[in-house]
């Protein structure tokens, strides 16, 4: 679909798929104005051109769970080798190859201390031709998670979004999952939009218990709906990391403003070095070093800025093998 562009009801129905991943066709057709067949037509065809799907998905700091970016270097003969193996994990999220294929970036979500302590101590260092690890845990999350990308395409007016948007998750005590709670994100993580028959079978609980269990994951914002999908029809071209050397005094204030920056799709305040680091989405490398030069540049609190292009986003969310 690289050839192709979206109209505004593809935009219309990617922006109401991230506000409720799982809204039925025929929810998302009456806020839209069109038929249940032009919908369930539209997603279809986005599922195979643009790579379309909706996945289920765990705010880790709900569950008091840290979140990490690691960043790799390593020869360029076992980038890809080594991107390929991070992307199969699952406590994984996204998986980049950038800096000319000489760093594997990656963020995760180790469920204990043991799990990350196994991957960032031991494994990484012991993979052959790894030449660097460095580590970086999330310290803040100005946006990103449960905030996606898409509601800054503004493709709905607000009377839209607030018929699709569901209730706000209340803020509650560090949750604990069982095991049937963890077979039923399994599943959703697998197919956000899974029917429930198909959720009922992967928990072996009841309908009743597994739709309970659903809207209780919900409700404490444990779950939430992400959307996965090719950006060059966006018109997105070009994804860019850049990390950030934020003066103390000046990170709430500068994280805000980079929240609200079309180009951002996570901004976050990091350990090391460079304490705050985003990722962004520009047309063109024109638009990139305009937004460099034009929006970090007047932001008085940013001392410093590195940027490494995305070469290859090799895992979105779930692994999907091109």
């Amino acid at each position: 679909m690289a050839s192709e562009t979206l109209d505004p009801l593809d935009l219309r129905l990617l922006q109401a798929l991230e506000l409720d991943g799982r809204a039925s066709f025929s929810r998302i057709a009456q806020v839209l104005g069109v038929s249940d067949q032009t919908v369930a037509r539209r997603f279809r065809r986005l599922a195979a051109t643009a790579r379309l799907r909706v996945t289920g998905m765990t705010d880790d700091s709900r569950l008091g769970r840290d979140s990490w970016i690691v960043r790799l270097g390593c020869t360029p003969n076992v980038a890809q080798q080594l991107a390929l193996a991070l992307a199969r994990r699952t406590d994984t999220q996204y998986v980049d190859l950038v800096s000319g294929g000489t760093e594997v970036m990656c963020a995760m979500n180790p469920r204990s201390r043991q799990e990350r302590d196994d991957l960032l101590l031991e494994r990484l260092h012991r993979t052959p031709r790894v030449t660097s690890v460095s580590a970086h845990c999330v310290l803040h999350s100005f946006y990103g998670g449960p905030l996606g990308w898409l509601r800054k395409i503004s493709a709905l007016d607000p009377d839209e979004e607030a018929a699709l948007r569901p209730p706000a998750a209340a803020p509650t005590a560090p949750a604990v999952l069982d095991a049937t709670d963890e077979a039923l994100l399994a599943a959703l993580r697998r197919d956000g939009r899974a029917p429930l028959a198909e959720l009922q079978k992967a928990t072996g609980q009841s309908e009743a218990v597994t739709r309970r269990r659903l809207e209780r994951l919900r409700a404490a914002g444990v779950l939430y709906f992400a959307v996965e999908y090719d950006h060059e029809p966006l018109g997105q071209g070009i994804g860019a990391m850049c990390w950030l050397t934020v003066a103390p005094h000046a990170l709430a204030e500068t994280g805000r403003a980079l929240a609200g920056h079309p180009e951002v799709r996570f901004a976050g305040v990091v350990t090391g070095p460079a304490n705050v680091v985003i990722s962004v989405l520009c047309r063109t490398s024109a638009d990139l070093y305009a937004y460099l030069s034009d929006r970090i540049g007047a932001l008085t609190g940013v001392r410093t800025a590195e940027t490494a292009l995305i070469l290859r986003r090799v895992k979105a969310l779930t692994y999907l093998p091109r």
